[in-house]
């Protein structure tokens, strides 16, 4: 792994001490989670000398709005009292501030406008831009990090006249997106690779009606969208337009542009109530993974994150609401076509990794958005012994044998595993 040039901060360092005292009795997990709760910031963050933080994802080299916030998450926490943990999470928002003035359709970047890119797509170039899959999460994530840092810490050096320009450009193009088949000027198509990697009907993707919900290209995963309104990135869309709200009004007294958030959000959020839901025959009420607005209804879950068993985590609705609790049911059972089964794990997967594959990640989500220490406990348990005797989490691993599995460095997943650690520790000790 590539050693970075950060110094851990003393708030990380303090951190890990007082956990490892803590799982004394579990020397394995310590260990783990020594490893991968500053796993950010010792392999995949560089200080950039114009005062930013580049933090790429680990084994592909650049830079994902939607990870680079996950990968630092669990230190937002430690931010209002160590100013190199404030320097590493300022340095980020701005970086991705400049990113999605760039470009607001594409989903990562290069460190500098190198041209590098993961592949020649047919669509708008540019050489900052590393992949233009549009994907609403992608500008979900900045709002999300620059809120949470502004309530741990109170400070609002972040809220300068770009990020402004940032809400006011993410609002424009959601709303474009409302109308995508008429009104959008984003096409994307791949001509290599698998059909997940590319759009359908010449870059436009399948058909929409209008439902209130804005589109999206592609899923958090990178895979296309089977149909355009993605769910829980729509969820995701009115949680961030909230914060934008309260950000608008509080920190730059615009009223005009708080109420254009509070507007978007209330015909996202209305768009969801009267076409995302689907009476399943066994399960009842249940929130549907994507749909068309023409009756047509994904059911699924997937591991990466907007995901329907994050959406309690992502703060759209309380972990204890009914039709959560529904959907719950439904993506960790065999009715999700991607939870699996095997000797050492059960969980979710992705379409995006082999058949069969689970995903740490969801079951880290799954911990989060559990309050049933049982649960969490039997989740933990899973962690310790899929790791293949890395210490370190995966993308994907075979639950038969996980010792196949993908992503040997993929940073967002030490992340995740961190914060759930975080969690569980508080929960049980």
């Amino acid at each position: 792994m590539k050693e970075s040039d950060i110094v851990l901060p003393q708030a990380v360092r303090e951190k890990i001490v007082e956990v490892e005292e803590r799982l004394g009795d579990r020397p394995k997990l310590a260990r783990m989670f020594r490893r991968c709760y500053p796993n950010t910031l010792e392999t995949t963050t560089e200080l950039v000398e114009d005062g930013t933080s580049y933090v790429f994802t680990g084994d592909i080299p650049a830079m994902w709005l939607r990870d680079s916030t996950a990968q630092v998450r669990h230190y937002v926490p430690l931010a209002a009292g160590d100013a190199d943990v404030q320097r590493i999470v300022e340095g980020l928002i701005a970086r991705q501030v400049m990113y999605v003035g760039i470009d607001p359709y594409a989903n990562a970047f290069n460190r500098e406008a190198n041209g590098q890119c993961w592949e020649v797509d047919e669509t708008e170039r540019n050489p900052w831009v590393w992949e233009r899959k549009y994907e609403i999460d992608s500008l979900c994530y900045p709002i999300q990090l620059s809120y949470l840092y502004w309530q741990a810490t109170g400070r609002t050096q972040i809220f300068n006249a770009d990020w402004k320009a940032m809400l006011g450009a993410i609002i424009d193009l959601w709303r474009v997106e409302q109308n995508h088949g008429t009104d959008s000027p984003y096409r994307f198509q791949r001509f290599s690779g698998p059909p997940s990697d590319t759009l359908t009907h010449e870059g436009l993707g399948t058909p929409v009606a209008h439902t209130g919900m804005t589109w999206s290209g592609f899923r958090p995963s990178d895979d296309a969208c089977a149909y355009g309104y993605l769910v829980p990135s729509n969820m995701f869309a009115v949680v961030v337009l909230r914060y934008g709200e309260q950000i608008a009004r509080e920190v730059y007294g615009d009223e005009a542009l708080a109420q254009r958030a509070a507007d978007l959000r209330a015909e996202i959020d209305a768009g969801i109530a009267a076409h995302a839901l689907y009476e399943h025959e066994a399960l009842g009420t249940i929130y549907a993974y994507e749909t068309d607005g023409m009756g047509h209804y994904n059911l699924m879950d997937d591991a990466n994150v907007p995901s329907l068993l994050s959406i309690a985590y992502l703060g759209y609705v309380d972990a204890d609401d009914p039709l959560y609790a529904n959907t719950r049911r439904f993506v960790l059972s065999a009715h999700n076509p991607y939870y699996h089964e095997g000797k050492f794990a059960r969980g979710v997967g992705s379409p995006h990794t082999p058949d069969g594959y689970i995903w740490p990640i969801s079951l880290c989500m799954q911990g989060l958005t559990s309050n049933d220490v049982g649960e969490m406990d039997a989740l933990v348990d899973m962690l310790e012994r899929t790791d293949a005797g890395t210490e370190y989490m995966h993308e994907g691993f075979n639950p038969d044998d996980p010792q196949q599995f993908t992503r040997p460095w993929f940073a967002w997943a030490n992340s995740l595993f961190g914060e759930f650690m975080l969690k569980w520790v508080d929960a049980t000790r």
